[in-house]
């Protein structure tokens, strides 16, 4: 088998895709770095470009007898035509699965020094985007045997990238009614690609039991395509099928709709807090705990600013535990105890650090002592909105600059007239004796928390008291 691939085209390849998935891998970091569950769902959006390169790397492998000119030689001969094949069938496959790994553990460098979990999903996840490879490449030696022409390779490139990348985008799209609202959920069967684009929220994984489902499609589809390589007479196509329609009748139905977000699930383990004890109990989520001594200097901050001027401060801060929106936009509220002040995570730089710069995390910090999860317009579906979700930034301004001590700081997106109702409600509260200031700003906090928000407006903006 050395030999077989040594003199083919196969280091060649697997250069060419090793690059390819490296220089994925190295494009975006901060996607992943960290995070072992981003990574290995990172890197199966490498497959959106490996997989059609390990197409046409297969088919090309696939017509080297044609193009040597030995088919007919090697028919009379004895030997059966899959003992002549497999040498070369296996060594490609296994060469692939190495160069998806060895992509994959690049990105590892930026993971292993700030990772503070491995969910056992990873493993899972990883081996589907190397069997993904496996059945790519054997599919791309099947079309190479079949149609042993120059321009197949090429041309399988382009459906491989059209079927991983472009249809499931199709499908999900024409789930869309004329209000761009969703109208059905994505079908299981956009479960069948191994390729995703996307990612999932820090606290999400893909489940086990959805990766052994597409372990079990994309083995059957490699043993339909290794069938028809070793294939000499037509009589063996239609037995070559029935691995890959056995597979996907046994994992369409099991697998959930709604595509890769239908099928995330909470991590309950990355979803633990972990909590520095140290002064104001300060907690991140286990996913994140590794980097908690970089996050809580700020944290504090913010507690002790809250601790000086307000009445019934937060005493202590946690991480919520709420989803991003674009990975699971229908969530129940969950409101908090107004002795906690609730803070998203700041993200992450392309390093893996936490990405503190530019005062961002400070100022949702600040924005984070008036804020509160809650009901969809005050209905009782309880899904949160953005709307409701976030304190109307005109009181948020003021009471942020009475709580710091100094003018409100604008924004690039305030209209002129903002800034001006802003400043204007700011010397108004600070006019007023400090004692009254104290009180009215503890209850605007209170109205905010209770998602009072036209109240929590009234209090706060000039115009309105």
């Amino acid at each position: 088998m050395k030999t077989e691939v040594r003199r083919s085209a196969v280091p060649g390849i697997a250069m060419l895709l090793l690059v390819v998935g490296a220089v994925f891998t190295l494009t975006s970091t901060e996607f992943f770095a960290g995070r072992w569950t981003q990574l290995a769902l990172y890197s199966r959006g490498s497959l959106l470009l490996l997989i059609p390169l390990a197409l046409a790397g297969g088919a090309w492998l696939g017509r080297r007898d044609r193009r040597s000119r030995v088919g007919e030689l090697f028919a009379t001969t004895v030997r059966p035509r899959w003992q002549r094949t497999l040498p070369l069938t296996v060594g490609y496959a296994a060469i692939m699965v190495v160069v998806y790994l060895l992509a994959t553990a690049v990105g590892a460098i930026w993971v292993a020094p700030t990772a503070a979990y491995l969910s056992p999903t990873v493993l899972g996840i990883t081996a589907v985007g190397a069997l993904g490879m496996v059945a790519a490449s054997w599919l791309g030696m099947a079309a190479g045997r079949a149609v042993p022409r120059i321009v197949t390779a090429p041309v399988l490139a382009v459906v491989g990238f059209a079927v991983v990348a472009l249809l499931p985008d199709f499908v999900s799209m024409s789930g869309y009614d004329a209000n761009f609202v969703k109208a059905r959920p994505d079908p299981s069967a956009l479960l069948l690609t191994p390729a995703f684009p996307g990612g999932f929220d820090d606290l999400q994984t893909l489940p086990t039991s959805v990766s052994a489902l597409q372990a079990v499609w994309l083995a059957a589809l490699a043993g339909t395509a290794l069938l028809l390589i070793g294939a000499a007479r037509r009589s063996v196509l239609a037995v070559a099928v029935l691995p890959a329609v056995i597979g996907a009748a046994v994992a369409v139905p099991l697998l959930p709709t709604g595509g890769y977000y239908g099928a995330a699930v909470v991590d309950p383990t990355a979803a633990e807090l972990v909590c520095d004890d140290d002064g104001p109990p300060v907690c991140v989520r286990k996913v994140h705990a590794a980097l908690l001594p970089d996050i809580v200097g700020p944290v504090r901050e913010v507690l002790a600013l809250a601790a000086a001027k307000l009445p019934n401060p937060p005493v202590r801060a946690e991480e919520t535990a709420r989803l991003d929106a674009y990975a699971a936009p229908d969530q129940p509220a969950v409101r908090h105890d107004a002795d906690t002040l609730v803070f998203d995570w700041p993200g992450f730089t392309s390093s893996g650090k936490p990405d503190l710069g530019d005062g961002y995390f400070r100022t949702e910090l600040l924005a984070s002592v008036w804020s509160q999860e809650c009901q969809n317009g005050g209905s009782a579906t309880g899904q949160v909105a953005f709307a409701a979700d976030y304190a109307p930034f005109q009181p948020e301004a003021v009471a942020t600059a009475w709580l710091t001590g100094g003018p409100p700081q604008p924004q690039d997106w305030w209209r002129p007239q903002d800034q001006q109702k802003i400043e204007a409600a700011h010397q108004a509260l600070t006019a007023l004796p400090t004692d009254e200031q104290r009180q009215l700003v503890g209850q605007a906090r209170a109205a905010a928390l209770d998602c009072d928000y036209d109240r929590f407006e009234a209090l706060l903006m000039a115009g309105d008291r």
